[in-house]
């Protein structure tokens, strides 16, 4: 019985006055109000991930997940290599020399790195190079350079491309750099344009040649694992002393710090969007109670608890506020889906990894999301309900 009667007061306490329509505009506002809030949350959350999600994948290739390097004036052997293949054969390695160099066509000259790799070897570390040489074979001194510097250079397959060097040689009375013309066999995409445009690859053979580097010698190896974070482990344990390993998150520590930052910033600012509709939930209910003062008193008066009356204003603003949380779910799912499905927004590619908008939202932030408003509505329903229920029945039926 008690609960009927809850019931009926939530139902008749929605419904539109018309001596008083502030009140029902208010409670409309407060609804509308929390549907943005988790639509823009929703969406935005939604974007950080798929952000989040892009950079990673796009990093964890470009500098794949593990790297062994030299530290002091050690070296990378292939003694090494052998050593390591044959202790983990579950993982892939792929050895390289690194140079420094500047690359020029007609007046154009682009800094960046050129890597000597054995690409048979090479493309089961990386993605993007396999991709790239589908139905491409390079030989000696053939290069595969990015989609970027292709396009700033406008060259096009056998086109030859010029390298100079920063290993310096002596000629004569002076030093000179090294200076060689590669052939453009091929083009990759990483999707990322500080990559296309700074990194090229050759054969190990060719880049050794030019930096005078015995065969059995390395700068590094290369190392895929899908699991990284447990495999750095085990390889570090292996390792000589002189020879270091490091992941592909040590060199973006302070990168995805910055974007865990901002999400939770965004997160924060956004939820305050939530925060201001509530205070319409506050307001209308508060004006309900001080419009319908004579019949609380009344109800109090026929035998109608305190509580059930805190009951009712509590449930009449859980039910404005969980209207506007489920409008506001299935108009930011609804909006997540239709920005992932049709290409509606387009992005520049010189900017972000990916040309289309990337889209991920996680459980755990969809449950954050809906528990903090959940939170924000139950707590700014609880004072007006409070008042409610305070309300004294003697001076109110003698005045009104």
């Amino acid at each position: 019985m008690n609960k009927n009667i809850v019931t009926y007061l939530v139902r008749r306490f929605l419904r539109f006055d018309t001596d008083q329509p502030f009140i029902f505009l208010s409670a409309i506002l407060a609804f509308l109000g929390i549907s943005l809030g988790v639509t823009v949350l929703l969406i935005a959350m939604a974007l950080m991930n798929g952000f989040d999600k892009e950079f990673r994948k796009k990093l964890t290739i470009m500098n794949y997940p593990m790297t062994i390097v030299p530290k002091f004036y050690a070296s990378v052997n292939e003694n090494l290599l052998i050593d390591l293949e044959t202790k983990f054969p579950s993982l892939s390695f792929s050895p390289f020399i690194q140079s420094s160099i500047m690359t020029r066509s007609g007046s154009q000259i682009e800094g960046g790195y050129l890597f000597g790799v054995n690409f048979k070897d090479e493309i089961k570390v990386n993605a993007v190079l396999k991709k790239a040489l589908v139905d491409t074979e390079l030989n000696k001194f053939d290069v595969l350079i990015g989609k970027k510097l292709q396009e700033d250079f406008k060259l096009f397959t056998d086109d030859k491309l010029m390298y100079i060097f920063t290993h310096l040689e002596p000629g004569g009375l002076s030093v000179t750099p090294k200076i060689k013309r590669f052939k453009v066999k091929g083009i990759f995409d990483s999707g990322l344009v500080a990559y296309d445009k700074a990194y090229s690859y050759t054969t190990l053979s060719s880049l050794q040649a030019m930096m005078h580097i015995p065969s059995n010698q390395y700068d590094g190896i290369h190392i895929y694992s899908p699991n990284p974070h447990l495999d750095i482990l085990m390889i570090k344990a292996q390792l000589p002393q002189g020879v270091a390993i490091k992941g592909w998150w040590e060199d973006n520590v302070n990168f995805f710090a910055a974007l865990e930052l901002e999400k939770a910033s965004l997160f924060i600012v956004l939820m305050l969007i939530i925060l201001i509709a509530s205070i319409n939930i506050i307001s209308s209910l508060l004006m309900t109670v001080m419009n319908r003062r004579a019949e609380i008193a009344l109800l109090l008066s026929l035998g109608a608890t305190r509580l059930e009356v805190k009951k009712t204003f509590l449930y009449l603003g859980v039910v404005i506020g969980i209207g506007g949380i489920v409008a506001g779910i299935f108009l930011g799912l609804g909006s997540i889906w239709v920005l992932g499905t049709f290409e509606i927004i387009s992005l520049p590619k010189d900017v972000y990894p990916t040309s289309t908008l990337p889209l991920d939202l996680s459980v755990k932030d969809f449950m954050l999301i809906i528990g903090g408003a959940f939170v924000i509505v139950l707590t700014s329903a609880y004072y007006p309900a409070k008042k409610a229920s305070e309300v004294d029945v003697l001076t109110v039926l003698r005045n009104e």
